[in-house]
């Protein structure tokens, strides 16, 4: 092989991995501001809707994620990467041309299988690049994963005030044929296998849990929340869940190694991250519906764009707190970041609870939730490199972006539940609570004594890299 060969291999495979990527980010977020869109084009309720962006996605990444990464640990992230590329656009066809909001459900719930593009198209990164051009690759895969949601939001609101929802899904169909194609076409196989067995019964007893708890905030509203049917499923929500840990505790390969979840400090990491995903998409459900709701009903009655629009300052704030956070963690570790990220976005939840009353209060009081999930995303991880073995420290991390997952999925389920009657009593509450749940995790945080040592002081590259192909996988 040439080298004029070899670059434009390396340079078609890296763009294979950026369309990934970029696509599963635009994904993640366009949708947005198109819940009041979905609720009267297809004739449902902010349930359904908030189901159909947020939770039914969200849940289904928190539960294949960690399956798919293990699938490609043993049989390759090329031929892993090819086939979650195609069920994603077969998912995604398939929302276009949704003829009602169960089957859109069912839709986003198979697309959710596209976070595991990021531990597969992260580990190729490796077999692609030079050794000294590796973090560089890492980082741009990385940039494009928040720099496409500021982007998503509005091109959404666009597409969907001006054309239709659907076209939302017809643009990420493009994106993902052509990363499909430019997969096939150069990125490289794996060279290493992992050893490992499915686990079943893991998969079944944490869907059944995750279920459980989500169906119990959905149907609360209008069943009770202190009805049968409610504590019915949250006490089955929650003993699956505790037989989830106790069997995979008892397992050789589990699907998550528990010791990296029930270890107290480990677990307030998680604590954290699970925080920051609840506040984080209660926000992404709520301000859209607000800003898009008529005036009659407590909205302010404007476009899907302008909701997009609102909510652009607080995505844009992400990066730039994020770069900050890095240099912080260097020169005084990550406590400090990731408590002050939660306080962060605890103030931001307070001043939205507080003053909701205008467009411009929205932009504004919505900055320190962007602000704080710049801190705490860069804090998260090198947290878990102080707290857990270095050698558990990439598992550790792809367990941490599922608590946060799982946080998500709760936040915007929860968020959608409580506005179902009124938006401006549902609201406010929303709000507080979220307010109240940052608090309690910068206070948890708290406990945890600081480490001195600077992230990734000392760290092999080789681990910084092992650590960053796994930081959205959910264990192995």
């Amino acid at each position: 092989m040439t080298a004029r060969t070899a670059s434009t291999n390396r340079v078609g495979a890296m763009t294979a991995l950026a369309l990934g990527v970029l696509s599963y980010g635009l994904m993640q977020t366009m949708l947005v501001p198109a819940i009041g869109a979905l609720q009267h084009a297809l004739h449902t309720d902010a349930n359904g809707a908030t189901w159909a962006v947020m939770s039914a996605p969200l849940l289904a990444s928190a539960i294949l994620t960690p399956l798919v990464g293990r699938l490609g640990d043993r049989f390759g992230r090329r031929r892993m990467l090819l086939l979650v590329l195609a069920i994603y656009l077969i998912a995604t066809l398939a929302a276009a041309l949704a003829p009602g909001i169960g089957v859109l459900i069912a839709a986003r719930a198979a697309q959710g299988i596209s976070m595991a593009i990021l531990p597969l198209a992260f580990g190729s990164v490796p077999d692609v690049l030079a050794p000294e051009r590796v973090h560089a690759g890492l980082g741009l895969l990385s940039g494009l994963v928040g720099g496409a949601a500021g982007i998503a939001l509005v091109c959404g609101g666009l597409l969907v005030d001006h054309a239709s929802w659907r076209w939302l899904f017809v643009v990420g169909a493009v994106l993902i044929t052509a990363a499909l194609v430019f997969t096939y076409l150069f990125v490289p196989e794996s060279a290493t296998r992992a050893p490992g067995r499915l686990d079943p019964a893991g998969i079944a007893l944490l869907t059944g849990g995750l279920c459980g708890i989500l169906l119990a905030l959905t149907v609360a509203p209008t069943a009770g929340w202190l009805s049968m049917p409610v504590a019915a499923l949250a006490v089955a929500g929650v003993a699956l869940l505790i037989g989830f840990a106790y069997v995979e505790r008892r397992l050789r390969f589990p699907l998550i190694d528990m010791d990296l979840v029930l270890d107290r400090r480990a677990g307030i990491v998680h604590l954290a991250a699970g925080t920051l995903g609840a506040i984080q998409f209660a926000y992404y459900v709520l301000v859209p519906k607000l800003v898009e709701l008529p005036v009659t009903a407590g909205g302010f009655g404007r476009s899907v764009t302008m909701a997009g629009l609102v909510m652009l300052p607080s995505t844009l704030v992400v990066l730039p707190a994020s770069a900050a956070a890095g240099r912080l963690v260097t020169r005084r570790g990550a406590h400090l970041p990731l408590i002050a990220g939660l306080l962060a976005t605890a103030a931001g939840a307070g001043l939205l609870a507080a003053a909701h009353s205008a467009l411009w209060q929205l932009a504004v009081c919505a900055l320190p939730i962007g602000l704080g999930m710049g801190l705490v995303m860069a804090a998260l991880p090198a947290e878990l490199h102080r707290t857990v073995d270095p050698a558990r420290a990439a598992t550790a991390n792809g367990i941490n972006t599922v608590s946060r997952t799982v946080g998500g999925a709760v936040g915007s389920q929860f968020g959608a539940a409580l506005t179902i009657g009124s938006i401006t009593t549902g609201l406010p509450i929303t709000f507080w609570v979220a307010a109240a749940t940052g608090i309690a995790g910068a206070a948890a945080t708290l406990t945890l004594r600081p480490r001195r040592s600077p992230a990734g002081a000392g760290a092999h590259p080789v681990k910084l890299v092992e650590s960053a192909m796994n930081s959205a996988r959910g264990g192995r």
